[in-house]
This record gives structure tokens, C-alpha cells and sequence, in this order.
């Protein structure tokens, strides 16, 4: 039988694939994707501390809306401690609700892409034209913030219509985060060219660990802690490249129990930076798309 396929890349498998390099000759790619989010209060979607009630959910409304107050703060501080940049996945939203902590990201350099305009919705419940107009409307708010366009996107809930990749590199995007299917960018074909589909994890990834599975702080910690290390083994033992990612949400990490966990990870992270690329996603697509060889690229 013919089973349905999304036609937008081929299968490939990870033995055999090309032995490239990051910058400095290095196999291991890190990049921190610090998810800024701001909710609806009363309505929409939002993860859940504790079983909501009705609305207004206050319990978990203000839960989410801590991160934005302190846990992002406190997470500031501890990339600028151990100098780690990060890229920011950011709801439009957050340039009206914490323009300062917008700003912070800013002043230190770390990347913005794209993370729809609010949490609270999820557009691949929407028609088409009305998805474009969201991508659209969150584009050109952060271009007018920012003074240029995101390269990246991040979709709210990772939630994809079978047109977002299309609509995407319509609205000029160069690379997606949605997919957590291989260790590798990925060419994505699009009905108008190509988007890099790079890496975004679903396992060192706060909220299914934290969230889904119920992970205590120490769980989390150790989960990205192993990813690090096993990941450094395979590169030095088969020399293909690979991109760890490690997705935070500070309303989750920022709590202070877990971010002091976090710190003892990220800090042997940071203390391998002479082995290791620490990066960003944008980062990424630019080095694979211009220092590759075109078929090296699955």
C-alpha cells in the first residue's frame, strides 16, 4: 500500500552521511532556543502548572506570566555568566507585554526568530490565508522592532498546517525549527523553493521533560547533561556532524530549584567551547548553506 507522505524531503540515513565540519574544524553544534511567550488571560491555549478550572485560569495564567517577570530574568543572568548566546523564539506579543526583557536579549546580540504572535493560538487550526496573515502580522512587528525581518521561525505548539512550510518561505523565512526528525539541517522543498529545516529537540526540551513527562529539575539537568555527552562521543568516534539544540521556557527553568540544576549543565557546556560550537540557529543555517558541499546537506 501507498501510505500518505508530506513530499517535502526523502528519507536518508544517518550512516554514511558526509563528514563536515562547524567552524574550527568542530562536529558539535549547541545553540540555547530561549522561548519568550505571552498568553491571553481568560481564553487560549497555555501549558498547565496544575489541572486549570475555569476561566479565568488565574493559577496558571500567572504561573506562565512569572516567567516573563523573573524566570527570564534570572536565566539572563546566567547566560551572561557563562557567556552562552541563545536564539530567542519570540511571540510578537512580548513587545507590548516585557518590552524590557525584549530589550535585554537585544542589547546582548542573540538572535530573534519568529515564534507566531502569541502562544494562546495555534495556527494550523486556521485557513490558509488567515495563517499567512498571522506569519505576516508577527514578521512585521519584529521587523519594525527590530530594524530587520526574522530569519527563523519557530510555529506556536509546533503546530503546522500542510502549507506552513510554503507560506514560510513565502514570507521570506530561510529556515523552520518545527521538524525534530534528524540530528542534521535538513532541505525542505517548499511550492516555491527551499526552506532548512534545523534541528529543535523534543527531548532536552523543558516542557515535554518538565511538563509532559513530569521530570523533576535533576531529571531535566541530567537529560541534557547525557544528550551533551553522548552526542561528543558519536562525533569523536564517527565524524559526522550533529546539532544538539536545548529549548528553555522561563516561566518553567526560571524557577529557581530548576535554574540552579540548569547551571551545572550549561556551565560544562560553556567549559567546552574550544571543542564544541556554541551557537545560534541562524548561525547554523548560515554556515551549512554557505561552507557545505550542496550534497552534503540531507
Amino acid at each position: 500500500m501507498d501510505l500518505p507522505t508530506h513530499g517535502r524531503f526523502p528519507y536518508r540515513p544517518w550512516r554514511g552521511r558526509a563528514q563536515e565540519s562547524w567552524p574550527g574544524g568542530r562536529k558539535l553544534a549547541v545553540y540555547l532556543g530561549v522561548n519568550l511567550e505571552h498568553f491571553a488571560f481568560g481564553e487560549g491555549l497555555g501549558a498547565e502548572l496544575a489541572p486549570g478550572g475555569p476561566q479565568p485560569d488565574v493559577l496558571n495564567h500567572a504561573w506562565r506570566d512569572y516567567g516573563n517577570r523573573v524566570g527570564a530574568w534570572r536565566l539572563l543572568e546566567l547566560l551572561d555568566e557563562l557567556a552562552l548566546p541563545c536564539t530567542v523564539l519570540l511571540n510578537s506579543a512580548m513587545y507590548d507585554h516585557a518590552p524590557e526583557l525584549v530589550a535585554a536579549h537585544r542589547l546582548r546580540g542573540d538572535e530573534m526568530a519568529g515564534h507566531g504572535r502569541t502562544n494562546s493560538e495555534r495556527q494550523s487550526v486556521l485557513p490558509e490565508a488567515e495563517e499567512a496573515a498571522l506569519i505576516g502580522e508577527a514578521t512585521a512587528r519584529m521587523r519594525h522592532e527590530e530594524g530587520v525581518a526574522p530569519r527563523g521561525w519557530l510555529s506556536p505548539w509546533i503546530a503546522e498546517s500542510r502549507a506552513t512550510p510554503d507560506l514560510l518561505h513565502e514570507a521570506g523565512y530561510l529556515y523552520s525549527l518545527n521538524w525534530c526528525h534528524d540530528d542534521q539541517p535538513v532541505w525542505k522543498r517548499t511550492r516555491g523553493g527551499r526552506i532548512l529545516s534545523i534541528p529543535y529537540p523534543q527531548e532536552a526540551n523543558d516542557i515535554p521533560s518538565i511538563i509532559g513527562r513530569k521530570d523533576t529539575a535533576r531529571d531535566f539537568a541530567e537529560i541534557v547533561q547525557g544528550d551533551f555527552r553522548e552526542r561528543r562521543r558519536q562525533v569523536a568516534r564517527d565524524g559526522i556532524p550533529q546539532v544538539m539544540g536545548i529549548a528553555l521556557h522561563p516561566y518553567i527553568i526560571g524557577q529557581p530549584y530548576r535554574i540552579r540544576a540548569l547551571r551545572r549543565v550549561l556551565g560544562e557546556v560553556a567549559a567546552a567551547r574550544d571543542e564544541v560550537w556554541i551557537t545560534t540557529a541562524g548561525a547554523v543555517h548560515d554556515h551549512v548553506t554557505t561552507q557545505w558541499a550542496e550534497e552534503s546537506i540531507p
